[in-house]
């Protein structure tokens, strides 16, 4: 692809630069290019064809260093392409990949079409307890991680890598335009967490063309669809679309496109949907592979109303929203429940967790309701203050600050542990005695098989919480709480 002279000998057509803007470059000649193509410059520049006009095509340069006026341009007749592989686990690369790879995958394909894809039907366990129960996700979703600047929605992100690396998923990480610092910390968080060779980090930093940047989610894409390929589940984080869709309206207004609504150009809903809907649930052989995409927006003081925001819901299956109040209140995840929202996520739960999600989801709004009152200053009845007592201690299970690499217990002594402050079975336990409650069931059922089993088949024995809740009373699991 590097050979200039190889090229011209073989397509027999050579352009010229006849104005440099940024990173747009306009070429005139090269009759028979056709958008998206890469073209080379007798330089050692990289560019893709970005749009064809009647006189001067529009050229996207992949460098920093930019062509001079009059430097010879040739096409090569190829779409963009990325090296892919194995290899790649454990490695951090550019989003034009490394060189070094026999195999390569094309960057920008149409998504597949129905006839390949299966109804969602697995679960995908986040570790975070209050999003596995509120807001269910599943294999496949396309979920939009939303809300302002530091509250907490990388850290997430990070959290779900680990917990579905140490699964054996395969994770992809984008991280779209940050600062190297932010960069390097990924890599540490993975390496830390066990889980760097099943990860691979697709980088470009903040000092890069806004091409590369501009590639960076496509490559993460086109990366994940090989593994797709090859039989294995993938995980795809965008960090973040919001910084996606600033650069590329950089290259537009570059380009002198008629600016819409904020400057953005109007094709911004197609450049984001046609990576977005590469997701999905595949029929591969005879099993289901899938591709979960988490993809990441910013909000300006928690406004969900933003352009690039809507736009992103509207082709996802659903987002968690990160709500600034709440973090300033010292919540950790900052998720608020009733304004998150999974359209799939449910339809793969078993009929209990469907069950006791319902319990959490009214619990917590309960919650909301009594703090309400007793902020206008109402007396406590001995009623009220049980249902905040209650309320409290199940907001206190659920925080997790994902800073570390803090292990996650079990799903199903999850479930015992949430029955038994839900069914207030706890009521009389002190609010400051919880943590040592919480660690001896969960060390209980990591130590002791025959409690372990007992759990297991208390579990798969209930359809309810009302199952759950009498079948921890006839077996005096209660006993095991203290």
């Amino acid at each position: 692809m590097n050979d200039f002279e190889k090229h011209l000998r073989e397509v027999g057509e050579v352009g010229f630069v006849e104005r440099v803007n940024r990173a747009i470059v306009h070429v005139s000649g090269l009759p028979g290019a056709h958008p998206y193509e890469v073209v080379l410059m007798e330089s050692g520049e990289t560019g893709q064809v970005l749009s064809l006009g009647e006189e001067l095509m529009e050229i996207l340069v992949f460098s920093n260093a930019l062509p001079k006026v009059g430097t010879r341009v040739v096409r090569t007749g190829r779409s963009l392409a990325i090296p892919v592989g194995g290899e790649l686990l454990g490695r951090t690369i550019t989003p034009l990949g490394l060189p070094i790879f026999q195999k390569r995958q094309p960057v920008d394909v149409p998504p597949l079409g129905i006839a390949t894809r299966r109804q969602i039907s697995r679960p995908l366990e986040t570790g975070v307890t209050l999003v596995d129960f509120v807001i269910p996700l599943a294999m496949g979703q396309r979920e939009l991680v939303i809300g302002d600047r530091k509250i907490g929605k990388t850290l997430f992100a990070f959290h779900v890598i680990r917990t579905q690396a140490k699964k054996g998923v395969v994770c992809i990480y984008a991280a779209i335009g940050k600062r190297k610092q932010d960069i390097k910390k990924a890599e540490s968080v993975f390496r830390e967490g066990g889980v760097r060779d099943r990860t691979v980090v697709v980088a470009s930093s903040s000092e890069d063309a806004a091409g590369i940047i501009y590639l960076t989610p496509y490559t993460a894409m086109a990366l994940a669809e090989h593994f797709r390929d090859e039989g294995q589940d993938v995980l795809v984080v965008l960090d973040d679309m919001t910084a996606h869709a600033k650069y590329y309206r950089e290259i537009a207004l570059l380009a002198k496109r008629f600016p819409g609504r904020g400057s953005y150009p109007g094709d911004i809903f197609f450049a984001h949907s046609r990576l977005l809907e590469r997701a999905g649930n595949f029929a591969y052989k005879n099993k289901e592979v899938s591709i979960t995409c988490l993809p990441i927006a910013e909000t300006v003081q928690g406004d969900l109303a933003g352009y690039i925001q809507t736009n992103l819901m509207s082709m996802t299956d659903g987002h968690i929203f990160f709500d600034s109040d709440l973090f300033d209140k010292g919540r950790r995840p900052a998720v608020n429940t009733l304004l998150s929202v999974t359209r799939v996520g449910f339809q793969v739960q078993t009929p209990l967790l469907r069950s006791i999600g319902r319990e959490v989801t009214k619990s917590l709004a309960q919650l909301e309701r009594m703090q309400t009152f007793v902020h206008f200053g109402a007396e406590m009845t001995e009623g009220v203050r049980r249902a905040l007592s209650s309320g409290e201690k199940l907001q206190h299970f659920f925080e997790q600050f994902l800073g570390g690499d803090e292990s996650v217990p079990p799903l199903n002594i999850k479930i015992v542990l949430l029955a038994l402050i839900l069914s207030g079975a706890w009521s009389r336990v002190a609010f400051g005695d919880m943590d040592r409650y919480i660690g001896k069931m969960i060390s209980s059922y990591e130590r002791d098989k025959s409690f372990r089993q007992e759990v297991d088949d208390l579990i798969n024995a209930s359809k309810s919480f009302q199952d759950l809740v009498a079948g921890i009373q006839q077996k005096g699991l209660l006993s095991r709480a203290g």
